[in-house]
């Protein structure tokens, strides 16, 4: 496998800013996940690399070689693209074995049949290599797609929001079988997505994009409980994190320049009080847990709570803070020191 590293690059169509002045430093074996809505320039950022895109300003390394000049196929990295894009009149192993048979890498038969069953059964598709693609179900057909990549073990995966076409439960066991599978390999992937799940559990390390600019990057646990601002803060959690106007909650101490306070579910208190601030609106019943959405004032609060606490509509509720993020006036932390 091989580092990957993105020196100051900037990329712009016309008038727009796709990426701008973006560093990023990919370390060998690693799983880093570009995180960020549409237009944020994750993919650009991908075929940057890939070299399907020329950086305007800015370099990128490959393995300590600059790629500045490489075309793609000189760049030993193979691209997962969102939709499967899968030859529908070959069967799985053609497909899988059809990076191998290009005449840039042709490889022995054998080693083809080797690589194509490894691959197959890392991805646990190896009953279906004599059936034709079109005979797979969506989510077969996103492994082979991602077989295809795998199997010609180039130095670093690209890949862009593979799973984001699958069902819950699709993207659920997929999420598992690439991390499985990245870590049996050591494979280096950079791998963007919009799915804050995805990111939180398969990156080694998370990349919040917006407009371009790398906004923090850092493990997810790191990401999660230290946003740099609120941006990064309301990529992660589910509720996502209350945003309430610094001192309607009594919590003892604001810092200077502290506006905004930040409310995950876990920097809440609640206990019923019938002179309480707050009233529950409704309670959303969800098996093993319940969303409590709260009213307080002219605010809403949405937390989490276990699923046999009392609270139902109407109960006034007094609402403590324990260890909240504080933003200021443009949305950048506020930290205690």
């Amino acid at each position: 496998m091989a580092d990957i590293s993105l020196r100051k690059v900037s990329k712009r169509f016309k008038a727009v800013t796709a990426v701008d002045g973006l560093s990023l430093d990919i370390a060998d074996g690693e799983f880093t996940v570009l995180l960020g809505p549409t237009g944020a320039g994750k993919t650009t950022t991908l075929r940057i690399v890939a070299g399907l895109e020329r950086p305007d300003e800015g370099e990128v390394w490959i393995d300590g070689r600059n790629a500045q000049g490489l075309e793609p196929a000189a760049r030993d990295v193979t691209f997962v693209f969102q939709q499967y894009s899968l030859y529908p009149h070959l069967s799985v192993f053609d497909n899988l074995a059809f990076p191998l048979r290009s005449p840039a890498r042709r490889v022995a038969e054998a080693e083809i049949k080797e690589r194509v069953e490894e691959i197959a059964g890392l991805l646990r598709i190896g009953h279906k290599l004599k059936n034709k693609s079109t005979q797979l179900s969506g989510g077969e057909m996103q492994r082979v797609a991602i077989g295809r990549a795998l199997v010609r073990r180039p130095s670093a995966y690209l890949m862009d929001e593979p799973l984001s076409s699958l069902d819950a439960k699709l993207r659920g066991d997929l999420r598992l079988e690439l991390k499985r599978i990245q870590q049996d390999l050591g494979a280096t992937i950079l791998y963007v997505t919009h799915d804050q799940i995805e990111a939180m559990t398969m990156a080694n390390r998370i990349g919040v994009i917006d407009k371009g600019r790398l906004i923090q990057v850092g493990t997810p646990r790191q990401i999660y409980e230290d946003p740099a601002s609120v941006y990064v803060a309301q990529r992660f959690g589910q509720p996502q994190i209350n945003l309430l106007p610094a001192g309607l909650l009594p919590n003892g101490f604001l810092p200077h320049g502290a506006v905004t306070v930040g409310a995950r579910t876990e920097h809440l208190d609640l206990r019923i009080d019938r002179d309480g601030p707050a009233r529950v609106e409704w309670v959303e019943h969800l098996g093993d847990q319940n969303h409590l959405h709260l009213r307080l004032g002219d605010h809403q609060i949405t937390t989490l709570t276990p699923p046999d606490t009392p609270f139902k509509s109407g109960d006034r509720i007094a609402v403590g803070l324990m260890k909240p993020l504080y933003f200021d006036g443009e949305g950048l932390r506020v930290r205690i020191a």
